[in-house]
């Protein structure tokens, strides 16, 4: 019997076959495929967990700045309240004052125009008592100008006080 090479590489492949066979090698490369296959599975499903993680966090964070925000939002509109009573409270002050010191000025003006009056009644009444006096002193003779002259101290006493 003759052999040619197709012959002998069937056998070749026969035999290397039986021997994969033998040496149970299909079995551990399925057993090899079946371990990265569970690795890939158990990478897969850590995986999902910190996806499902993130998402909670960032929905964590989300409701978390959306109440910052809020929180915020009613800081601004409580300090803007504020600045406008204070503002209110401000204006109110200031006319208060302003009415007060205006009332102040204005008592201030009225007392110093009664000492200006007083002043000018007291040296008119000076000025008519000298006058009186010079007219009495060149045309009278002394007691009439003494009686004169008490009389006036007199009326000037009463109009004085």
């Amino acid at each position: 019997m003759e052999f040619d090479a197709t012959f002998v590489a069937l056998l070749a492949l026969l035999t290397f076959l039986g021997l994969l066979v033998v040496l149970k090698v299909p079995g551990m490369v399925n057993t090899a495929l079946d371990g990265q296959s569970a690795a890939i599975a158990k990478e897969l499903a850590e995986a999902k967990r910190l996806r499902e993680e993130a998402e909670a966090l960032r929905a964590t964070y989300a409701a978390q700045q959306a109440k910052a925000e809020a929180e915020a939002a009613e800081i601004v509109a409580a300090a803007k309240a504020s600045a406008a009573r204070l503002g209110d409270e401000a204006r109110a002050a200031l006319e208060k004052s302003i009415t007060v010191r205006a009332k102040a000025a204005e008592d201030k003006i009225a007392r110093a125009e009664a000492q200006a009056l007083q002043d000018i009644r007291t040296a008119a009444s000076i000025a008519a008592v000298d006058a009186a006096r010079a007219l009495l002193v060149d045309k009278a003779d002394a007691s009439v100008r003494d009686r004169l002259f008490e009389q006036s101290l007199g009326d000037l006493e009463r109009r004085l006080s």
